[in-house]
């Protein structure tokens, strides 16, 4: 199966960094809110997540979500969750460590769209 979302080597250091402040993460894609389209880290439970969004995946076992309307868009794409030196202007809990997280993307080949890994809708 085809992942729908990875994660850098830079990315994974603050990931375990954060999971030992804080215990369990989640991540929900941004849909234009605050820092535009970014990733957002919570602590697992402290974003809702209803019927209208979708686990896409997981990384370093986080669960990683976006909205149904923004997943009609990005369907077809490869999301690689990384970090950048800054402060973003959103609610994630990276900001105060001033970096954070971003999305780097690429086309599904039409190979790896036969085998991608199945995404999860939730009902409220």
């Amino acid at each position: 199966m085809i992942k729908r979302v990875d994660v850098t080597p830079a990315a994974v250091k603050v990931i375990d960094d954060l999971k030992g402040r804080f215990g369990e993460l989640m991540f929900h894609q941004s849909g234009g809110c605050c820092d535009g389209s970014s990733p957002m880290c919570f602590e697992k439970g402290d974003f809702k997540i209803g019927s209208s969004d979708v686990k896409i995946g997981e990384v370093e076992g986080c669960e990683f979500f976006m909205s149904i309307s923004q997943f009609e868009y990005w369907q077809h794409t490869h999301l690689t969750l990384d970090v950048t030196p800054g402060r973003g202007s959103s609610f994630s809990i990276e900001i105060p460590m001033g970096i954070r997280f971003l999305i780097r993307s690429r086309l599904y080949t039409d190979e790896e769209m036969k085998d991608l890994e199945p995404v999860q809708y939730y009902e409220s």
